[in-house]
This record gives structure tokens, sequence and C-alpha cells, in this order.
């Protein structure tokens, strides 16, 4: 069996059937010199909205805030003094790399200046030169062979200490004032 519904459009209800195309833009209005029974006019009526409801929340118990803890405030503290030592860290490292690079670059001249320097120094000091000044003026003179004398060092190098020991309670006392003297001398 079938059932009749009305749907609900926007100017009101609609009777269910054919909903093709009348031909006509303007809706007949039944009642008015027309076929239709009775004098009702359709009215447009107010699209009704549904009500929203009031959504309600549920009741919750909230805990009333504690007490900060010292060792909290203490810790946050120190975290805040490490990173700030960090950051000063940080910043004399910089600064050392700037010093650093600065020195570098002043080593650098340095070391030019230094290669000038010695290369001066040794034209300066050309033994011919410095013998033909200083006997020019006749300041000097030059030594003649009997004032010549050569030292022979092809043999090693060696020491010879002697010293006189004397024995007996003499040498015993001059040995002890020999290790107070030196012992003296150390800590002086």
């Amino acid at each position: 069996m079938a059932t009749l519904v009305k749907r609900r459009t926007r100017y009101g209800y609609k009777a269910p059937g054919n909903r093709s195309y009348e031909g006509t833009a303007a809706r007949r209005l039944e009642g008015r010199g027309g076929a239709g029974v009775g004098s009702q006019v359709l009215q447009p009526r107010p699209q009704v909205r549904p009500r929203r409801r009031a959504v309600a929340r549920p009741k919750v118990r909230v805990r009333e805030a504690g007490r900060v803890a010292p060792f909290a405030v203490v810790g946050f503290l120190a975290i805040g003094v490490f990173a700030v030592l960090l950051l000063m860290g940080y910043v004399r490292l910089s600064e050392l790399s700037d010093e650093v690079v600065s020195l570098q670059s002043q080593m650098v001249s340095l070391q030019s200046d230094e290669a000038k320097l010695r290369a001066k120094y040794e034209l300066a000091y050309d033994l011919s030169d410095i013998e033909q000044s200083v006997t020019a003026d006749g300041s000097m003179i030059r030594p003649q062979e009997n004032q010549i004398c050569y030292v022979d060092l092809s043999q090693p190098d060696s020491v010879e200490h002697f010293t006189r020991t004397e024995s007996g309670a003499a040498g015993f006392w001059g040995g002890a004032k020999e290790i107070v003297s030196t012992v003296v001398e150390y800590f002086r």
C-alpha cells in the first residue's frame, strides 16, 4: 500500500504527483475565477528553524592548585644560570677566535718583516766591506805570522779534575763541612 508523502518546499506544501513542467512560470491560484472550490489562496509560510539544544557540560571537579616545590624552583634557577653561563662561554669563544685571527694576520706580517730585516742584516755585515772600512783609516792592522795561534780540535773533549783528599779525622771534618756548605748553597 502506497502512502502519500507531502514534500515541504520553500513556498509551502506541494502535493505529490506529476512534477513535470506545466508550461507557465506563474503558479495558478485556486479559487479566483478558476477551477477550484473555495477562495483559499496559498500563502508562503515562514521557514521554521529547529531549536538548538544547549550543550550540557558535565560538572567536573577541578583540583586546587598545589604549592610549588622548592626543588623545582631551584632546578629552574640552576637551568637559567647554566644557560647564561653557556651563552657567556660562546661569547668568550667568539672573542678569542677573533683575537686568534687578528694575531695570525699580525704574525704573517711580522714574518715577512723578519725576512726583509734578515736580508738587510746579512748585507750589512759583509766581512770584506768591514775589513776594508777598518783598515782604510788605519785603526786596525793585520796580525803578523808570529801572532797567529792554531788550536787542534781533532781529539775528543775531556776534563780531568784533580782533588786532594785527606785521611783520618781531618778528612772526616773536611767532608762534613763540604756537605753542609753544599746543602746551604742549595737552599739559598
